[in-house]
């Protein structure tokens, strides 16, 4: 496959993405009595559109976003109001936070069932590394666990008190447990117990923070392009667990960007997402999956922020027309909204500033 049909793949991943996050908006928009007047696939100039059902549906020239357009609601005009029957604005305050709210938890649920299709059809290692069986593959030199008796070919059962059934279930109990660990483990039919005091060394997070970790010095023994399957409940607790993972992910990524305790250099922007899918729709089918999850979670959690302009930023001020029982005035939605817009196109400029640093060597990637 080429550049541009690696490309273009990644324009389509991105795309259904957009769509599923806009149809939400429209979908609940239109079961709230609001007219939809426009929707459009990416921004800017229209390259094509088809009237359809009372709306406008428009791809766009920027195909790196898109929007809903409903009657009485336009960022570009603040200040529009109109309080017809089938605007927006004629809703109640807890109507367009349903709408608001939609266009993301449409993102956090197409990436459950993108999860969902991954387990029952066959996940790869990148995706369900985690959900391996807890056997015992490989033991390091003088560790904890070669000390205390561990064989190759041990099944872990439990830690502690906690039973175990997935491969990273035995990292998270190990460092709740207080030293010594008691290890239950299955050899040849024969039930075993082990108590053995671990090690800590030095590691990174998934942020690349550096911190202190408890082993046992275990590691289980992984073909390279081994296929997980799950039955339907194992499939549906995987779907569940990866999509709550990612969105949590990406809140303690933010926390931590506000705190100073990862740089800014760690946002991308457009090239970077471009980037990655490209590389991942180059490894396959089920890899493109993958990361479309992984960045719809991203897409759903980032436009819950409440940043004027994204649709967090419009529910606070709905939740404040509700707690305060008036809207808020023109001068300050106007103010909000520019702000809001400023703050976007300043995480855009870093986004591509980061990007450019990244293809010149400037910044790691």
């Amino acid at each position: 496959m080429s550049f541009i049909l690696y490309l273009f793949t990644a324009l389509i991943a991105l795309s259904v993405m957009i769509f599923i996050h806009e149809l939400g908006h429209f979908i609940v928009a239109r079961i709230n009595g609001v007219k939809v007047e426009r929707f459009s696939i990416g921004f800017g100039k229209i390259l094509a559109h088809r009237e359809c059902c009372s709306t406008e549906w428009a791809i766009s020239m920027i195909p790196l976003g898109g929007y809903v357009k409903m009657k009485g609601q336009d960022d570009s005009d603040p200040l529009l109001r109109d309080y017809d029957s089938d605007s927006y604005g004629a809703k109640k305050p807890w109507q367009r936070i349903t709408i608001l709210l939609a266009g993301p938890l449409a993102n956090i649920v197409l990436a459950f069932f993108i999860y969902l299709y991954l387990a029952l059809s066959g996940a790869p290692l990148i995706a369900a590394k985690d959900y391996i069986a807890p056997v015992v593959g490989k033991l390091s030199p003088d560790s904890p666990a070669q000390k205390a008796g561990l064989k190759k070919g041990d099944l872990i059962l439990a830690i502690g008190e906690h039973k175990i059934k997935y491969w990273y279930e035995i990292g998270e109990y190990i460092q709740q447990e207080a030293d010594p660990v008691d290890i239950t483990i299955e050899r040849e039919g024969k039930i075993m117990r082990f108590s053995l005091s671990t090690k800590t060394i030095d590691d990174r997070n998934e942020f690349q923070q550096s911190i202190k970790r408890r082993i046992i010095g275990i590691a289980p023994e992984i073909e390279k392009n081994i296929i997980i399957r799950f039955g339907l409940r194992d499939a549906l607790f995987y779907a569940y667990n990866e999509t709550k993972k990612a969105s949590f992910l990406i809140v303690r990524g933010i926390k931590k960007m506000l705190t100073g305790e990862v740089a800014s250099s760690n946002v991308g922007g457009p090239i970077t997402i471009f980037d990655l899918m490209m590389k991942f729709a180059q490894a396959g089918f089920s890899y493109l999956l993958f990361i479309t999850a992984l960045l719809s979670v991203n897409l759903g959690v980032l436009n819950l922020l409440p940043i004027p302009a994204l649709d967090g930023g419009h529910i606070l001020l709905n939740l404040y027309e509700i707690v305060s029982g008036k809207e808020p005035s023109e001068l300050a939605y106007y103010r909000l909204t520019l702000l809001g817009w400023a703050i976007l196109a300043a995480l855009m400029f870093l986004g591509f500033y980061n990007d450019i640093n990244r293809l010149i060597g400037g910044v790691d990637g």
